[in-house]
C-alpha cells in the first residue's frame, strides 16, 4: 500500500511538473480564467429540459381529486372555490399555465380562451377556469392588467397541491428567473367531475392546449 500511494504521489507530482516546464498543456482559458472556462462548461439556461415523457398522475377516465383554489371577485372580496364547486353536474374547461405575467401565458394561452369563450359556452361549456401557482394577489394583478372581465375565471392554486395532486408539477428551481415549482401547461375538459379529455403539455410548451384545440374537442 506505502508503495502504491509512493507511486501515485511521483505520478502526481511529474505531471505537474510536466505542465509547469509545457504551458502548452494547459488551455489559456483554464489558466488565465478559471471562472470564464466553468461557464462555458455550464449548460445555458434555455438548453435545460423537463422530462421528454409526458405523464401525469391524472388521466381520461379519472374523477378529479376534491382541492380549494382562491380568487378575488368583482369587488375585491378573497373567495374561494372547490373542484366540486366548479365540476359537479357541469360542463367544465380547467387549464393551467406556468405562471402569471410569463409571455406565452399572457400573451397567447390566456387571451385565447377569453377570446373563445363565447364559443366554448355555446358548446356547451358551463365554466372556463384558468389555474396557475401563484398566490391570489399576484393573479388578481395580472386579471387587472390584461383586462380580462369574467370570461374567464383565474384560480390560486397557491401551494400547488391540486397540481400535485394530478401529478402535474413542472420544477422549474433550476431556471435562472427562480420560478421554483409551477404547474405544466395543459387543458382538460370535465364532465361532472371526471376528466372527458386531458391535453397535457410537455413542460411549459404550448402545442395542444389552447382554447381552438378544446373546441375542436367538443
Amino acid at each position: 500500500m506505502a508503495t502504491a500511494a509512493a507511486s501515485f504521489t511521483f505520478s502526481a507530482f511529474s505531471s505537474a511538473a510536466k505542465l509547469h516546464r509545457n504551458p502548452k498543456h494547459l488551455s489559456l482559458s483554464h489558466s488565465l480564467n478559471p471562472i470564464r472556462s466553468l461557464r462555458t462548461r455550464l449548460p445555458h439556461p434555455h438548453s435545460i429540459k423537463t422530462s421528454t415523457k409526458i405523464t401525469a398522475a391524472i388521466s381520461v377516465g379519472d374523477k378529479l381529486p376534491e382541492s380549494t383554489l382562491s380568487y378575488f371577485d368583482s369587488d375585491g372580496e378573497l373567495q374561494t372555490t372547490t373542484i366540486s364547486d366548479l365540476t359537479k353536474s357541469k360542463k367544465t374547461i380547467l387549464f393551467a399555465v406556468p405562471g402569471a405575467f410569463t409571455p406565452t401565458c399572457s400573451q397567447k394561452h390566456l387571451p385565447g380562451f377569453v377570446e373563445k369563450s363565447s364559443e366554448l359556452k355555446a358548446k356547451g361549456v358551463n365554466t372556463i377556469a384558468c389555474i396557475s401557482v401563484n398566490d391570489a394577489f399576484v393573479l388578481k394583478a395580472w386579471k387587472a392588467d390584461l383586462k380580462i372581465g369574467d370570461e374567464v375565471l383565474i384560480l390560486s392554486d397557491g401551494n400547488g397541491d391540486f397540481t400535485k395532486a394530478i401529478g402535474c408539477e413542472l420544477d422549474l428551481s433550476d431556471n435562472a428567473i427562480g420560478l421554483g415549482v409551477r404547474s405544466r401547461r395543459y387543458a382538460m375538459l370535465v364532465e361532472d367531475g371526471v376528466v372527458k379529455v386531458l391535453n397535457l403539455e410537455e413542460g411549459g410548451s404550448f402545442t395542444s392546449s389552447s382554447a381552438q384545440d378544446m373546441l375542436a374537442a367538443l
